[in-house]
């Protein structure tokens, strides 16, 4: 007689249940160990381009090129670095005319965003500042592109008197909620968003990352500089996600900030988008801006997405001359005054 089997007792089964935690909690070290070794491996590949400033709560890298009369300074958007302006071309152009500074934003390539403290646009306008004004800049032209618009408003609203003028590219203004705050926030979450970044956020990162790339592009073709000259891998790493996943939560609360503020940019504003930027409604944000903004020229790139600067880096440049000269008879009818 084959005597009656029985479940295993709550008693029997804590040892295995314990063992499989074990084992669980020993794999996902191991794979936060081999993350955290592919993002150093990715900066050995891709050292700093440029030099460091100290700008109080944070240390900026930047990438500083040319000379003149006029500083321009560049400021990338969500999930970028400097290499985004490097690869399009507008550094070398604008660098025949100007001083040119390109600034990694905290927590992208090799800026540090320390914890604890709410990275708003607000702040990191503020952080930026400081560290321009430590490397003597005077009266900037500035230039955003997408989440940086916000940033280089905060500046602009902030200084009022010390900025010469504004060309945002591809910006999202109007405070609205997306699809992709709740799909990209999550790395952002304390606790859970700690896990993501150093376990399953830079696998997805990695396979999704060349749709995401020509969705910014379309309906163009990724340049072959930017392929070549954007390091992902950087991108990819999990401070920089985290930084990303941040300013993702940060967008909403950020734009709906600045809303109020607008009517009182009065420096010379130049507002640049392409017609088929699939990343930011045309109407909703930079047709919006144009009307919130007194006096503001709204330039519209027809067949072109969101990477207007790399689609028409002339044109970048030849709007920043604008601004630069409008600025000069500026000065000069203060100086006859």
């Amino acid at each position: 007689m084959v005597p009656p089997t029985h479940p295993p007792s709550r008693k029997d089964a804590r040892p295995a249940r314990a063992g499989a935690l074990a084992l669980g909690a020993l794999a996902t070290g191991a794979w936060v160990a081999v993350t955290h070794a592919r993002a150093r491996q990715a900066e050995k590949r891709h050292p700093p381009l440029g030099r460091f400033v100290d700008a109080g709560l944070a240390r900026l890298h930047y990438v500083e090129r040319g000379q003149g009369p006029r500083t321009v300074v560049l400021v990338h958007g969500n999930g970028s670095m400097v290499q985004d302006f490097l690869s399009s071309g507008v550094v070398d152009l604008l660098a025949q005319d100007h001083r040119v500074i390109v600034v990694d934003r905290p927590g992208y390539g090799y800026s540090s965003r320390p914890h604890g403290l709410p990275w708003t646009a607000a702040l990191q306008a503020r952080v930026l500042w400081e560290g321009l004004r430590r490397l003597g800049v005077r009266r900037p032209i500035l230039v955003g592109h997408s989440w940086g618009t916000l940033v280089t408003l905060n500046m602009a609203l902030d200084h009022p008197d010390e900025v010469a003028g504004l060309l945002l590219m591809s910006g999202y203004y109007y405070p609205e909620m997306r699809a992709d705050i709740p799909v990209f926030g999550g790395p952002a979450v304390p606790g859970i968003g700690d896990l993501m970044r150093y376990t399953l956020s830079p696998l997805v990162g990695r396979a999704i990352a060349p749709k995401l790339i020509q969705r910014l592009f379309a309906p163009r073709q990724v340049p072959k500089a930017f392929r070549e000259g954007f390091p992902v891998s950087l991108a990819l790493r999990p401070w920089q996600i985290r930084a990303a996943a941040q300013d993702t939560v940060a967008m909403l609360p950020g734009a709906a900030a600045l809303r109020p503020r607008l009517e009182r940019v009065r420096m010379p504003t130049v507002i640049l988008a392409g017609t088929d930027d699939g990343v930011v409604d045309l109407s909703r944000h930079p047709r919006w801006l144009h009307r919130m903004i007194p006096g503001s020229r709204l330039e519209l790139v027809p067949g072109t997405g969101h990477m207007v600067h790399h689609a028409e880096p002339e044109l970048v440049a030849d709007l920043v001359g604008d601004l630069a000269r409008i600025e000069a008879a500026a000065r000069h009818e203060r100086v006859a005054a």
